[in-house]
């Protein structure tokens, strides 16, 4: 009887414990929520964290495709980066070297979401602008 009447005294104490630790660590009316920050943006990802790239560019597959006055572009559509002539890595080219350097880094989102592939003759120079 006696470890009965223990094991009911040991429930009641936990039992208040517990509603005084809630009552304690409830959230008062009118207290805003706690928000946590984020790891960053995707305008912070370097390329030296994956998950970040990886999750920039899924938020980056589900927003419209943005463009950079290089609607032209999208014939290369399917295009193997080994396969331009120079001409045509030159109209690449030509809208890389137009936009400012912290564009560089979104318009190689936009040329992956739509499947276009830099050509090989412009890959460093985009690489360069991306790295900064």
């Amino acid at each position: 009887m006696d470890i009965f009447i223990i094991g009911i005294g040991s429930l009641l104490a936990l039992a208040i414990i517990a509603a005084i630790a809630t009552k304690f660590t409830k959230k008062k009316e009118g207290e805003p929520d706690v928000v946590m920050p984020e790891s960053g943006d995707c305008s912070s990802c370097d390329g030296t964290d994956e998950k970040c790239e990886q999750v920039c560019m899924m938020e980056a597959a589900t927003r419209d495709i943005e463009y950079y006055d290089d609607e032209e572009l999208d014939r290369f559509r399917g295009r193997q980066s080994d396969q331009y002539t120079d001409e045509e890595a030159e109209e690449f080219a030509t809208v890389l070297y137009t936009m400012q350097p912290h564009e560089a880094k979104g318009w190689n989102r936009s040329l992956i979401l739509r499947e276009i592939n830099v050509p090989n003759q412009i890959k460093d120079e985009l690489i360069t602008m991306i790295e900064g």
